[in-house]
């Protein structure tokens, strides 16, 4: 098949190398010339795994790319929209650069052609798409719109393209349905397994993929449902946690024995710092913002934003109770990234946390395996200092903070660190270590939904720590 994906970013080009890799002929286009430049040089512009090597792989070969989108509809029979859908101030998604994209489609049809919604946008961009479309000439029997909603996550983006969960299609004609069966007919018939792999196969992979066919409006709803409901997952695992705080129980063994119910599920029910990223914040409020346009109050998900907010503020608490007073304190950050496995810190909560702890005085030295250059472009005034490692952050600092879950931060070397660390302080809001490994490496070791935990002390510094 022939392809288009119009937009770089995030989705579009992790779509692009992709759908090369299971032996598409793909056309990338995109307005920015310094990043296609960058991309045929073969300058891949975000973290993630396995992507440079299919970017180099494919370049020049199954994939092209262009500022020429007129051309590249004229040569692809299916046209993936890419492009951002950022929030609103109030919560909305902006879908200005869908239309913008629509109406340039429009006038470069042809002949028949599949236009794919690949970004995530609410019920009823599938018509709005359509109108404007019509609207700026193109005949209606020359196109269908469909729905076909992304379930990337970042840091393992390649791996959920290549072996899915599922694949939602959302077509509302035979015609368009059978071209985007066509299209992802190599994972879902697994032809593309038998070959010899460049990506390696996750142990939970699903072979081969299941394809669902649903209405346009279905599949929009399903993206958004999906990323409400995983939010709501950790925000309740987050509150449980909150509780286990209050009660002395530890949150661990907990989600252990919930999440060991076949129903449930392990996934998702990990405590920490809240969520962040590109995704879970932006749909949250636009599920909600869409439900409210159509006379539904979903009170539940102000909930979960609500929750995920206040887990940076309780984080914060324990970082007071730990130091007592924060000001002209120096303290180690490992982590920007809103996860392990990403260079993303859009609504990353260690950047959040990070800018509370400097408006209280505290000096910062920080560091993040992927995510450095990005935090620079926010901390521009030199109030954050950028470590060359994490044993380099902690030196002579009165506390380690752990924000992201990134492996190597839940292997260090505790020996090595704690001769770094003024003060034997770590304070966890990704829960990477037992309480106990902690307390016999001899830290003062603080979590989430756990009791704190202390090494052995002589008497009157237990007594201290009682009235604590």
């Amino acid at each position: 098949m022939r392809i288009a994906v119009v937009g770089s970013g995030y989705v579009g080009l992790v779509a692009g190398a992709c759908f090369a890799e299971i032996g598409h002929d793909v056309i990338l286009v995109d307005n920015d010339e310094r990043k296609l430049a960058a991309l045929e040089s073969g300058i891949v512009p975000i973290h993630e795994e396995f992507l440079p090597e299919l970017i180099s792989k494919h370049s020049g070969r199954r994939l092209s790319f262009t500022r020429d989108l007129p051309a590249a509809v004229r040569a692809s029979n299916a046209v993936f929209i890419a492009v951002g859908t950022p929030p609103t101030t109030d919560g909305e998604a902006d879908l200005s650069y869908v239309e913008q994209v629509a109406c340039e489609i429009a006038s470069a049809i042809d002949e028949y052609k599949v236009v794919v919604e690949k970004s995530t946008v609410p019920v009823y961009t599938n018509e709005w798409v359509r109108r404007a479309m019509v609207l700026n000439g193109a005949p209606q029997e020359m196109f269908d719109v469909v729905s076909n909603p992304e379930f990337l996550r970042e840091g393992t983006a390649v791996c959920d393209f290549l072996y899915p969960d599922r694949i939602v299609v959302g077509a509302d004609t035979p015609r368009a349905a059978q071209l985007l069966q066509q299209i992802y007919f190599p994972l879902t018939s697994g032809q593309y397994y038998d070959d010899n792999l460049a990506i390696p196969q996750p142990s939970n992979a699903k072979i081969p993929p299941r394809l669902i066919l649903t209405s346009a409006k279905s599949a929009e709803l399903i993206k958004h449902a999906s990323n409400a409901f995983l939010a709501l997952k950790i925000s309740f695992v987050n509150a449980v946690a909150n509780v286990c705080e209050q009660v002395g129980a530890d949150i661990e063994q907990v989600t252990e024995g919930v999440g060991s119910d076949s129903r449930i599920g392990q996934r998702f029910l990990r405590p920490g710092i809240g969520y962040g990223g590109s995704c879970f914040p932006k749909d949250v409020s636009a599920f909600q913002a869409v439900a409210a346009e159509n006379g539904y109050d979903f009170r539940l998900l102000e909930e979960v934003r609500s929750i995920n907010n206040s887990q940076r503020k309780r984080f914060l608490r324990k970082v007071r109770r730990a130091l007592w007073n924060l000001k002209g304190k120096n303290l180690a950050v490992l982590g920007l990234a809103f996860k392990g496995g990403t260079d993303d810190i859009r609504e990353s909560p260690a950047i959040s946390i990070i800018e509370s702890l400097l408006r209280d005085g505290c000096r910062i030295s920080a560091y993040d395996p992927a995510g450095m250059d990005r935090a620079k472009e926010v901390f521009t005034d030199s109030t954050v200092r950028f470590a060359e490692d994490a044993y380099d952050a902690a030196r002579r600092a009165d506390a380690v903070l752990i924000l992201t879950d990134w492996e190597e931060f839940a292997n260090l070397d505790l020996k090595r660190l704690r001769e770094e660390l003024r003060y034997p302080v770590i304070i966890d809001g990704r829960n990477l270590y037992r309480p106990e490994k902690m307390v016999k490496a001899g830290f003062i070791y603080s979590s989430v939904g756990r009791p704190d935990a202390f090494p052995a002390m002589s008497p009157a510094a237990a007594n201290v720590r009682k009235a604590a």
